[in-house]
This record gives structure tokens, C-alpha cells and sequence, in this order.
């Protein structure tokens, strides 16, 4: 079996990765290439922070955001925040995901980020227990403000 290599997205890694959150968000309007590039760009700006992906050969099939926060508590100590968390559907319960947060999680502590923090609108228990079983615990309760519709789970 291929090992997965995981590593920071490049501008082209974008096509490839637009088709990888279809796995995510099956219903949610690609991001204009354009766009999606600028993006890219703005978030590899912030220290600590990458798109994540994990390849198997030239396969794209996990990915996670990792944003790494400055913060003025904690005596300076920045946070992380990982965001669209993704495998494609072809690939779960194989580990993949695991690994990309494990990644993620350790960019963050590299960083000297105090925390890492995902949130999920998912209440599949397969879905809490792989967040559980990657290393996370459910320790805090979430709220939001919206401008756009939840999706449908």
C-alpha cells in the first residue's frame, strides 16, 4: 500500500482539492479558481497556518485547514483553530484522517500554539467518535452566529 505523504496545499493543488471537498459539501458552490488562489495565498501568509492535504501516490484524499491564532492571554500563547476536515468517501476508516489531524495538531504545538480546537455540526456518533479517537476531547459547549444555512447531515 502507498504511504500517505501530507504536506501544505500549493496553487496547484487547488483543482484537485475543490474536487475533494465535494466530499465534504457535496451541495456547496465551487469557489471560483481565481478566488480560491488569492485564498490560498492569504492563509499561507499566517505563520503556523497551511491547507493541509495527505496524498496517497498523486491522489488528493484527506485534508484539514490549520489556523494558527495570536492571542493577548495566556502570556502571548497563540491557539489553532482546524476547520473542513475531509476524506474522500473512497478512502475512510483507513487512518487517513487521523493522520492529517495528528499533522495538524502537531503544526500547531510546533507553533507554541496552547490549544488546538475543531468544532463539527455533526452529530453521527462514527463522526464524534473518530474526533474522539483522533485525540480530541468534547470539553466545551459552541455557539455561533451565522450568515449562511447549516448544512443538512
Amino acid at each position: 500500500m502507498t504511504e500517505l505523504v501530507i504536506r501544505a496545499a500549493e496553487q496547484a493543488d487547488l483543482p484537485a482539492l475543490q474536487d475533494l471537498y465535494r466530499h465534504l459539501l457535496p451541495e456547496d458552490e465551487r469557489c471560483p479558481d481565481g478566488k480560491a488562489a488569492a485564498i490560498l495565498e492569504n492563509l499561507r501568509s499566517f505563520e503556523g497556518s497551511a491547507v493541509l492535504i495527505g496524498l496517497l501516490g498523486n491522489d488528493l484524499v484527506a485534508s484539514c485547514t490549520v489556523i494558527v491564532i495570536p492571542n493577548l492571554t495566556r502570556g502571548g500563547t497563540p491557539y489553532a483553530l482546524i476547520e473542513n476536515v475531509v476524506t474522500d468517501t473512497r478512502h475512510r476508516n483507513r487512518g487517513l484522517g487521523k493522520a492529517i489531524l495528528k499533522t495538524a495538531v502537531d503544526r500547531a504545538w510546533a507553533a507554541g500554539c496552547y490549544k488546538a480546537m475543531l468544532m463539527t455540526g455533526s452529530r453521527k456518533p462514527s463522526t464524534l467518535a473518530f474526533y474522539e479517537a483522533a485525540g480530541f476531547e468534547q470539553s466545551k459547549t459552541g455557539f455561533q452566529a451565522r450568515r449562511l444555512p447549516t448544512r443538512a447531515e
